[in-house]
């Protein structure tokens, strides 16, 4: 799948985001394209902010424009708090119900990718971006975080890093996270601004 039909289907999903008039912004994929070693994607994910309260009316307003890809997607989101859809060409879209702290400052510190065509998407900071992948903490989620750290240099604001990343990995009850970006950062510390 091209890039170019991630970012339509993202278009597409930040479209209606606006009619519902709810706060978002896209991480993942997107945000690695913008701050990142760009790289393939097959999928556009972004976080919406939604309070437990109105997490039906959400996935209700979405389904009734993408198509779910699960039998019980409006189920599965409200018990996973993420709601697998389908563009309108197929494409994966994950919108994560957010609603915890860090998901609300990471919307608010959301800015604009601009975009060919006058177009742009709403992301996530570049320092947001890795707190979310160290998070998750995949493989492919430490590729992304050293891809974000080469291009953008010393710009970063790593005391925010740390600061949002360490009651994360808290909660998670995983402290080898912090350790394992904190030497990450060392290692890309002596990097020069792009």
């Amino acid at each position: 799948m091209s890039i170019q039909r991630v970012i339509a289907a993202a278009l597409e999903l930040q479209e209606r985001l606006l009619e519902i008039g709810l706060p978002y912004c896209f991480i993942g994929g997107i945000a690695v394209q913008r701050w990142g070693e760009p790289r393939l994607t097959v999928d556009a994910d972004a976080t919406v902010l939604s309070d437990w309260e109105h997490d039906e009316r959400l996935a209700d307003a979405l389904l009734a424009t993408f198509s779910g890809r699960l039998v019980d997607s409006r189920e599965f989101a409200l018990r996973h708090r993420v709601l697998l859809l389908s563009g309108s060409d197929g494409t994966p879209l994950d919108v994560a119900l957010g609603a915890i702290p860090f998901e609300h400052r990471s919307v608010e510190r959301g800015s604009h990718w601009h975009l060919p065509a006058g177009r742009s998407l709403l992301t996530c900071s570049a320092e947001d971006l890795i707190v979310h992948k160290a998070f998750a903490s995949r493989d492919r989620d430490w590729v992304d975080i050293d891809g974000v750290l080469v291009r953008q240099g010393l710009v970063l604001d790593t005391a925010l890093i740390l600061e949002e990343l360490r009651p994360l990995a808290a909660l998670k009850e995983e402290p080898g996270i912090v350790t394992r970006l904190e030497a990450l950062l060392r290692k890309r510390a002596d990097l020069p601004n792009p």
